[in-house]
């Protein structure tokens, strides 16, 4: 009997290392086509609340010594971010396409199902492009709305890369934070090191 259960126990180990391999080497984007770092979103993209020079993008050129292009819209929606997404990023030779959008989707009142479909009709055409996206997702206390669980899904769902609170620890930290919604510089130097870690496979 317990010979049965030894060899029901390896079997299953030996299928769950094999389950995990195949779905390390079926996730898309391995092998990139585009030439630029992209940071396309809102108003935590664009820089609001830090000095020019001091946005999220900006820093991170600054530790990857590479350039970043900033293509953050204050106020933008993820359906406003939909409509621009061929000017922005698709025409822009992405290789990897940082992402910060959903904020204003839920401040508005946006059902979460409608600002999760338009994110993922953005995530799939960035893929479709040859490059990676890399998602900063949100965490607001008390008014979620479920939109945290909703990035984690969005990105089990396209094998897109997740930073599952891009927010963590810096909102509601008055050292970092311009006002009640947007990092000042040194909470926008946390962003920038946690996308420069989450895109650092693909920076070879």
């Amino acid at each position: 009997m317990k010979k049965i259960i030894f060899v029901v126990i390896g079997f299953i180990a030996a299928w769950s290392g094999y389950s995990l391999l195949f779905d390390r080497e079926e996730k898309p984007n391995v092998f990139l086509t585009g030439d630029n770092i992209i940071c396309f979103g809102d108003s935590l993209s664009y820089g609001t609340g830090a000095p020019e020079g001091e946005d999220y993008p900006s820093q991170l050129a600054a530790m990857i010594d590479y350039p970043v292009i900033n293509a953050g819209v204050p106020g933008d929606t993820t359906q406003r971010a939909l409509a621009r997404l061929d000017a922005d990023v698709l025409n822009q030779s992405p290789r990897i396409v940082l992402i910060t959008l959903g904020g204003n989707d839920l401040k508005n009142g946006i059902a979460k199902d409608v600002a999760f479909r338009n994110l993922e009709k953005i995530v799939t055409a960035i893929q479709n492009a040859g490059a990676v996206a890399v998602i900063g997702g949100i965490q607001f206390p008390v008014m979620d709305r479920g939109y945290g669980r909703m990035y984690q899904e969005l990105a089990e769902k396209t094998s897109a890369v997740l930073i599952p609170n891009i927010y963590a620890n810096i909102m509601g930290n008055r050292r970092l934070m311009s006002d009640p919604i947007h990092p000042n510089s040194e909470g926008y130097a946390i962003m920038a090191n946690r996308f420069k870690e989450a895109m650092a496979p693909y920076l070879q």
